[in-house]
């Protein structure tokens, strides 16, 4: 495949460190239905919905892009389209590749899918991708009619939610629900012997790339699996092996990083986000078939030493933005593939170097953009807001879920299994709840032991590879008093955090880096036609100026931090604090911002 091919094929799949050259989006109209009354299961509707509008998927019903806009409770929906032969001839199905995959990339919270009145899967989690095997249905090639049930309750708080507002009108800090589908639909076909998952990981001091893979089925004997990594049309690697198992892990050692003048030409970071392009190919010896999947990796080490974050064994300062994802004409959905882009290039264009990604598990196509244009990424999802034994158990499965679905990402840097005690609210003297944050550390490192894990964003912190505190002081005096030095950063530790609670439950590694992960939240909308707030309110544009000012020079200019994340980049909904307004325009010339957030 050429490299132009497999640009595109990256730029517009679903998932695009997971390619097959064919696959066929199911996104745009489906037939829609509410179904208020929770009848739609004894009355049939798996069979048919009977619908009495459209949808466009994958935008949620509460969205304007959905062609509905409704953002009432509803706290289940159906959803109906016919799968068409050409569709299904398009995914790539045919002899050698019989087997056929509905892939959902998100669906908000619990799903159920039929087939021609037939149940075929069934999914919990409203930030994880599943898929259903349709290959008995699609076998005769001709049209089937799909069938999705989702159900989510606005009331139900053990849900994994983040900022999906409990109450029918957004308040304070939270938002619109977004329910049912709001994450890209589409068909794949493969072989029966098949790859079903990639994972890489690169250890640069000993020059390995290592490929952890799972296949479909335990393979008969003389199976193969071909590697070649290549960047910039350099071959990097090689490998044909034998496999045996159902999964396993192969090291390829990469010549090219043992040259200890010239390896760094082959790292990513954001100033340089080289990505190296993988071709993975499993062989079935008795039939000759074989799965070919496209994949890419970022060679870079990320660790901390010296209280500072370390990006390929050098200090790296963090210059972040917390990204909400939300937009106002499709909510946690972005609006078009293209927007993602935007988003990320946005945050380069204004001096960024990282984001931290908000009670949300974002679309793997924002972190393609990330890879590839050069963007840090603290990894978050959404969280419940209770603590229970329901919430545990969904909690965890969907966080190591979304872990090992993203952890081949060169620009996630880091982890944050949970944001200022949300879900375990009283964690500083509920020995269950600290146990809880304490084994959601341990588990995340467990999956990936490569990066920093952040136990409890913000303060209350068991144990953790950083230290992070949220402050929302304005004046800049009291900020330089408190980040100024080693000295003030001890006193806002030892003590009460500025959020009236304590910093850290559990003592901390004396070396691990500080970071204020958020601060700032100044409010600009004069012409907002909702009531907005935010942590302090600029009266003009020259106010914004020097308050933002006020609050970025002492973290920026701190010789003591190792880094810093602002509240936030856009303003969503009443929560006005954006350094952009919700439709992604700059309130202060670029130039200006970008003067502010670097310091030149």
């Amino acid at each position: 495949m050429l490299d132009d091919e497999r640009t595109a094929l990256r730029e517009t799949h679903p998932t695009p460190q997971f390619v097959r050259p064919d696959w066929a989006s199911l996104d745009g109209p489906w037939a829609f239905r509410y179904d208020d009354e929770d009848r739609g299961l004894r009355d049939g509707w798996h069979r048919a919905i009977g619908a009495d509008r459209e949808i466009v998927v994958p935008f949620p019903p509460e969205s304007e892009l959905s062609g509905i806009g409704d953002t009432a409770f509803h706290p289940v929906v159906w959803y109906e389209r016919t799968i068409t032969a050409e569709e299904l001839t398009r995914s790539g199905r045919s002899p050698e590749r019989p087997v056929t995959l509905l892939r959902f990339g998100a669906v908000d919270y619990r799903a159920r899918v039929w087939v021609d009145g037939e149940l075929v899967g069934s999914h919990e989690g409203g930030q994880s991708p599943f898929a259903v095997d349709i290959s008995r249905q699609a076998a005769e090639g001709r049209d089937i009619l799909v069938v999705v049930r989702a159900e989510d309750d606005p009331l139900d708080v053990s849900q994994p939610r983040g900022k999906q507002d409990w109450l029918v009108e957004p308040h304070v800090i939270w938002y619109h629900r977004t329910t049912g589908i709001w994450q890209p639909v589409w068909l794949e076909s493969r072989p029966e012997l098949a790859l079903r998952s990639l994972a890489w990981s690169t250890d640069v001091a000993s020059g390995v790339i290592t490929l952890e893979y799972a296949l479909s089925r335990r393979p008969a004997a003389g199976a193969r699996l071909s590697v070649a990594l290549t960047l910039d049309g350099e071959r990097l690697a090689d490998v044909s092996v034998a496999v045996d198992g159902v999964r396993g892990r192969l090291p390829l050692s990469v010549e090219a990083l043992a040259h200890g003048q010239a390896y760094e030409r082959l790292l990513w970071s954001p100033e340089h986000p080289r990505l190296v392009d993988a071709t993975v190919e499993l062989t079935d010896a008795a039939s000759g078939v074989a799965d070919t999947v496209h994949s890419y990796l970022g060679i870079r080490s990320i660790a901390t030493g010296g209280r500072r974050l370390l990006l390929n064994d050098r200090p790296y300062l963090l210059r972040a933005v917390l990204e909400q994802g939300y937009w106002p004409q499709s909510h946690l959905a972005a609006p078009s593939a293209d927007a993602l882009r935007a988003e990320v290039q946005l945050m380069k264009d204004l001096g960024f170097n990282a984001a931290r990604l908000h009670e949300k598990a974002e679309d793997p196509r924002f972190l393609y953009w990330t890879d590839r244009l050069g963007l840090l990424v603290w990894g978050e999802l959404a969280s419940p807001f209770e603590f229970s034994t329901d919430a545990v158990q969904r909690y965890t499965r969907e966080w190591l879920d979304v872990v090992d679905r993203d952890r081949s990402h060169p620009s996630l840097v880091t982890w944050v299994p949970v944001n200022e005690s949300w879900g375990v609210q009283h964690v500083s003297h509920d020995p269950a709840q600290l146990a809880f944050i304490r084994a959601l550390y341990q588990l995340t490192k467990a999956l990936d032991p490569t990066r920093p894990v952040v136990s409890n964003d913000g303060w209350e912190h068991a144990e953790s590879d950083l230290v992070t505190v949220h402050d929302y002081e304005y004046r800049r005096q009291v900020l330089e008093e408190r980040y100024g030095d080693e000295a003030g950063i001890a006193g806002v530790l030892d003590g009460v955090g500025p959020a009236g609670r304590v910093v850290a439950l559990l003592p901390l590694p004396a070396d691990a880096p500080v970071l204020v992960t958020e601060f700032g939240g100044v409010s600009f909308a004069p012409d907002s036609e909702i009531r907005t707030w935010g942590y302090s309110v600029a009266e003009s544009a020259e106010d914004f100026e020097q308050r933002l000012e006020a609050v970025f020079a002492p973290v920026r200019d701190s010789a003591a931090l190792a880094g810093y994340c602002y509240t936030q980049l856009t303003d969503t909904l009443q929560e006005a604090n954006g350094l952009t307004d919700e439709h992604r325009r700059p309130k202060l010339p670029v130039e200006t911002l970008r003067r502010i957030i670097t310091g030149y």
